[in-house]
């Protein structure tokens, strides 16, 4: 069988069991299959595949017919620019998501015209926090965006947390970011510092920056999501409570009292979450209110600034 043959037959199969973005599907397992770029298998439509790859190919294929998402079969997803490792331990990065790293550097950026600095902005001397990090994707975009800052990241799962640590690693800058196992940035219970860590969680007292991603599905929706997603995504990562947005409000409290003055907080909303979220931000606590919304024209991203 050739590579052109393969293709088809895979983009046939999930076209009929009507797999989302089956192209797609099919064309990043193959490529996964035969660790090909997308450009040599459009260049190479003739060359033939063993029968072993083609085994293993219809294996991806039936896997990927029956729910399991695109990303679970390959172990990795692109974010910012950067390939990530993906397990079943943490939730699948989506592109919307990278509206939260637009949104925390332009207000740095502001912030810093604002006070009258140098508009190159490297980070000096920044310390942000990435709350609920997953596989570490906001994190990682943004200590590599920002050569200079020290970057906490925290997360309930210890599982997620050593995904989010070997991303670091593969993008050099595990050297500066401090995986934190902890309920936000909640200390009660004496949240313990990922192993490997010297960093005491007392650091973690004020932030120029957090930022984060949190669960904001409402358990309510579970039976209306993709199979793909309510199957095999960490539910810990999806659910925010039965409405979704429960998890909002101890959130932004936390944050309110380890942030500095002057720091920034952005958050990603869930669909038709911001009704409910924006309230919590009319405190005289916060200022410079701001909603980003994402390419569907859908409020995306909530930012506020510390008074």
């Amino acid at each position: 069988m050739d590579i052109r043959t393969a293709l088809k037959q895979g983009l046939a199969q999930l076209r009929e069991a009507h797999v989302p973005s089956y192209t797609l599907a099919a064309e990043l397992l193959l490529l996964h299959v035969l660790g090909r770029n997308r450009t040599w298998i459009y260049s190479h439509p003739e060359e033939e595949i063993s029968t072993a790859d083609a085994e293993r190919y219809a294996t991806f294929l039936r896997r990927r017919m029956e729910g399991e998402p695109t990303q679970h079969l390959t172990g990795k997803q692109e974010f910012w620019g950067l390939e990530l490792e993906i397990t079943p331990d943490v939730l699948i990065p989506r592109p919307e998501t990278e509206h939260v790293i637009e949104v925390a550097l332009d207000r740095l950026a502001v912030r810093e015209l604002r006070a009258g600095r140098r508009q190159t902005l490297s980070g000096e001397r920044l310390r942000i926090a990435d709350i609920g990090t997953g596989s570490g994707c906001i994190a990682i975009a943004l200590a590599k965006e920002l050569p200079g800052a020290t970057v906490f990241a925290t997360d309930i799962s210890p599982a997620a947390l050593a995904v989010a640590r070997r991303n670091a690693e593969r993008h050099g800058v595990a050297n500066r970011i401090h995986f934190v196992e902890a309920n936000l940035l909640q200390r009660s219970g004496h949240p313990r510092v990922a192993s490997g860590e010297q960093e005491s969680l007392d650091t973690l007292l004020f932030f120029d920056l957090i930022a984060s991603n949190p669960p904001y599905i409402g358990r309510r929706e579970g039976p209306t999501l993709m199979r793909e997603v309510r199957e095999h995504e960490p539910e810990i990562a999806l659910y925010g409570g039965e409405e979704g947005y429960e998890f909002y409000a101890d959130l932004i409290t936390q944050a309110g009292a380890h942030l500095k003055p002057g720091g920034i907080l952005v958050l990603e909303l869930g669909y038709n979450s911001l009704p409910a979220v924006g309230p919590l931000l009319d405190s005289p606590t916060w200022i410079n209110v701001g909603v980003t919304n994402d390419l569907t024209g859908i409020p995306r991203v909530l930012a506020a600034e510390k008074t």
